[in-house]
Formats: C-alpha cells, structure tokens, sequence
C-alpha cells in the first residue's frame, strides 16, 4: 500500500530546491519560499516572518561560505546597507492587509523571475568600478523598504543592479548579496518581532531542508556557473507571481 507523502514534507523538498537554486548566486531564497508557501496556500501572515527566519539562516551560512571563498568586496556593501537597514526595519512594521500583500509580492516574484530570465545576466562583467557611496545610499532605501514589506531580503534587486550598473562582477556579486540579505533579514524582522507568534510548527523542519539545500547551493555557486538552472527557476517564480496576482 503507498501512502501519502506529508504535505510538510513535500513543501519541505521544494524549500530544499528553493534554497540550493538560490544559493547558487548568493541570494538567500525568500522568493522561492514565498512563492513555494503560496503554491501550497500557506497564509499570507505566515508567509512573511517564516521566509525571513528561513533567510536568516541560509544568508548566514551563504555569507559565511562566500566570504570563506574571498567572493566579497566591503566596498560594494556598505553604501547600499545605510540606506537599506533602517527602511527595512520600517518596511517590516508594516502590516499590509491580504489583498495589498498578495499583489505586491506577486510583483515581486515577477521582478525576481526577470532577473533569472533576462538575457545575458549570469555573464561576468568585463570593466567594473566602485558603487558611487550617494547612489549607493539612495539605491539601499528603495530595496530596504521593499524588502521590509514583503518579507524578502532584498538580493533580488541588489544582484542586477550591481551587474546592470557595473559595479561588481557577477561572483563577488553573489558574496555581497548573500551579506546584503542577512543584514537586511535581521532589520525586517525586528522591525515586527511580534510576527514570529505566526511561525509554523514545522518551522525546524523546513530550516533543516533549507539549510541543507544551501549547502550544496553555495558549492556550486563558488565553483560552478548555473544558468539554465536559474532559468527553470524563474519559470517557477512567473508561475507562483501570477498566481499571487490572481491571474488564475
């Protein structure tokens, strides 16, 4: 007789897959575990906090291992951390009722796919040049803001701009978004400590997937390169955006 895999365990598996894709390029996967928990229909309330929890981890264990790999450049963190910490903590205050939440996470994990479709964006810079500290400062407030509210940690607007803008190369990219998102993680959830009462049961469970899928994440990440990987992914976050959206 087959029995049933738990649904736990199945959203667990997919966490697991989330974070290895993410990790890959130095992100701590808050849009795959947003977009996973709305494919499975967790509530919106306990989407937010158990995403930030579960990038809190996986940003400290991906910052420490790229880091490790000298895949990090301070210069390139500290101007957009300014802007970003404060307005995350404000950003993660915010309560925003459903049928606000629902659609602009929806557009962010539509923003998150782009950044995995668009062409040419796992290609190494050729000419870089350090983050201008004023651009760098203005650039933090918006994608701390953003992140506070919608519980992700910001990585998947940092990475394209230091690629589109030429400030890093794509590795090192990778080192100072995984920094970026433990830094930024921690804000937004302190700026609502009261949301960890909405944190699952299954909590730990889901930590120990995401934890070991960040392991071999960051493995290939440091010494592989992913793009058709990243593309299946993106495909994935257009499927969860739009359903977040309403569209179907």
């Amino acid at each position: 007789m087959n029995l049933p895999v738990p649904v736990e365990l199945l959203l667990a598996a997919c966490l697991c897959l989330g974070a290895m894709l993410y990790t890959s390029v130095g992100h701590a996967g808050a849009s795959a575990y947003i977009a996973t928990m709305a494919l499975f229909g967790v509530a919106p309330a306990v989407m937010r906090p158990t995403a930030l929890v579960l990038n809190i981890l996986v940003a400290s264990l991906t910052t420490f291992r790229y880091m490790k790999a000298d895949l990090f450049h301070w210069r390139t963190l500290w101007p957009v951390l300014i802007g970003a910490i404060p307005m995350a903590f404000v950003g993660g205050s915010i309560q925003l009722p459903g049928h606000y939440y629902r659609p602009l996470v929806g557009v962010i994990l539509l923003i998150a796919a782009a950044r995995l479709l668009w062409p040419g964006m796992t290609k190494i810079a050729k000419d870089t040049r350090d983050i201008p500290i004023g651009w760098g400062i203005v650039s933090g407030v918006g994608i701390g803001l953003l992140s506070g509210l919608t519980g992700t940690g910001g990585g998947i607007f940092l990475s394209p701009l230091l690629l589109f803008m030429g400030w890093s190369e794509t590795r090192t990219a990778s080192g100072v978004a995984a920094a970026f998102i433990l830094c930024n993680s921690v804000a937004g959830l302190l700026g609502n400590i009261a949301s960890v009462q909405s944190l699952p049961a299954e909590l730990p469970l889901y930590a120990g997937a995401v934890l070991v899928g960040a392991l071999v994440g960051t493995t290939l990440g440091i010494k592989l390169a992913s793009p058709a990987i990243l593309k299946a992914l993106g495909i994935v976050l257009v499927i969860a955006g739009l359903k977040m959206l309403g569209v179907y």
